[in-house]
This record gives C-alpha cells, sequence and structure tokens, in this order.
C-alpha cells in the first residue's frame, strides 16, 4: 500500500517475510513472522509488530499522544524491563490511523534507540 499526499513524501506498508524480534535486556520483548515494514519519505524503515506477538505483560500505556499527518495520532506505551526499571514512551501505535495507512491498525512499533536490538532474519 502507497500513500502520496504529495510529490515529496511517500510511505509504503509491506508484509515482511522474515522473522522480526525485538530484544531488550536479554529478553524477548516482541517475536512475529507477521510483521509490516513502513518505509517513509526522509525516516528510516520501521518494523510493526501485531499485539498477539508483544510481550503485552511488560508495556504500560503512557499518556503521551502524538500526531503524523500522514499518519494520524499515535499512543505511547513505557517498556518494563527485566530489573524493574521503565523506559518512558518506547513503544507507539496508531490505533485509529488515516485511511491511506489503515494496515498499521493496532500493531506496535518499537524506538530503535529504546532497546538493545530489533533484529530481522531469514
Amino acid at each position: 500500500m502507497a500513500v502520496e499526499p504529495d510529490a515529496r513524501h511517500r510511505i509504503d506498508i509491506v508484509a515482511n517475510r522474515h522473522r522480526v524480534r525485538v530484544i531488550h535486556g536479554g529478553i524477548t520483548v516482541a517475536d512475529t513472522l507477521a510483521a509490516l515494514t513502513l518505509s517513509e519519505t526522509g525516516y528510516p524503515d520501521v518494523f510493526y509488530f501485531p499485539r498477539a506477538d508483544v510481550n503485552m505483560a511488560r508495556l504500560e500505556r503512557s499518556e503521551r499522544t502524538s500526531h503524523c499527518p500522514h499518519k494520524g495520532d499515535a499512543t505511547y506505551f513505557h517498556l518494563h524491563t527485566e530489573d524493574g526499571g521503565r523506559i518512558e514512551d518506547a513503544v507507539w501505535s496508531y490505533e485509529a490511523p488515516l485511511d491511506a495507512v489503515r494496515g498499521i491498525e493496532g500493531y506496535l512499533a518499537f524506538h530503535a534507540s529504546c532497546v538493545d536490538r530489533i533484529d530481522q532474519t531469514s
């Protein structure tokens, strides 16, 4: 699915055919064979995970929200670590995205800078 609000900005969402995992503090927080890869002009690719493949017990909804003119309103989650710590707003989701990116609805994405690794393997 491609979104082209103008000639300078493009969003593509494709099914990722690889295993994608999020690992932090030696713990696998997300592990899926059903990720979506979102490619957006000017940004690195982002993996979106189905909630069924994320350890939701490690997430706590944040009060933070943000708005993207191309995707809609995002909600955020804190990530609880194995040692009892919390990483603020490490995860986000578009729970009611704009129609053009409806495919990511309810999926979760992790800030790569907030976790130890996001691995994509065959």
